[in-house]
């Protein structure tokens, strides 16, 4: 869309006037224009302040590119000072600059969140790796009473053998083992054994949607962490 603004805007009254029309366009592209509050103005932006150039450029990336992952939480340190005849008053004031992440989550205007082990999955070998290993830390801790060691985590819960033996300890309740194959030799046992740990935890309240247990028999890394993650995050602080 074209505005009808000065290319270039030399004087002050220029670069106002010229400021003007954009942020009137900008302001009704974003939504802002009504009784929305607006956290930037033509003179603050035209003066320079850095809060405001801040709250405008975030209000944009949301607005014209959802998919982009702001960092939640975002807050920084405002020191107000007033001066008036009595003197000079200062006051810290906290502004945020994006939202907290359970008002990001629970907002129903923008696409859902990604799952977390997506996000996770793009960030740095070295990030992902610390993840796994804490995760990792915390399977051994919930199996060592029974003597089982997991040393790959991509690997050995393909069988669905040790993923029933962990959601038996952290749920703490018995698996006859008549209900599974302790030794399955095949595809067939294999999915047998992770299709019923997958019904346990959504007996247990556990949700995970999207889940399709070949992918867990596939090993599918992906799919294993988001159960596994789950699990982490449900049991981490019992």
């Amino acid at each position: 869309m074209d505005l009808s603004v000065e290319e270039i805007a030399l004087s002050n009254t220029a670069q106002i006037r010229k400021l003007e029309v954009i942020l009137e366009e900008l302001d009704k592209r974003l939504g802002l224009q009504d009784s929305s509050p607006i956290k930037w103005s033509v003179k603050l932006i035209h003066n320079k302040d850095l809060l405001a150039t801040i709250h405008l450029l975030v209000a944009m990336a949301k607005a014209f590119q959802p998919e982009l992952n702001l960092p939640p939480n975002v807050t920084v340190e405002v020191v107000v000072v007033e001066v008036s005849k009595n003197g000079i008053k200062s006051e810290v004031q906290t502004e945020a600059l994006t939202e907290d992440s359970c008002a990001a989550s629970g907002s129903s205007s923008g696409a859902e969140r990604e799952d977390p082990i997506e996000q996770l999955l793009k960030l740095e070998a070295n990030k992902v790796n610390t993840v796994k290993k804490a995760i990792l830390h915390f399977v051994n801790q919930n199996l060592v009473t029974l003597g089982v060691q997991v040393t790959d985590m991509d690997k050995q819960f393909s069988d669905g053998v040790i993923l029933l033996l962990l959601i038996g300890q952290l749920e703490s309740f018995f698996i006859p083992l008549c209900e599974f194959n302790l030794t399955p030799v095949n595809d067939t046992e294999m999915l047998h054994n992770v299709t019923l740990a997958l019904d346990l935890l959504n007996n247990s309240g556990l949700q995970l949607p999207n889940i399709d247990p070949q992918d867990i028999v596939s090993q599918d890394v992906t799919v294993t962490l988001k159960v596994l993650y789950a699990l982490f995050k449900k049991h981490k602080g019992k």
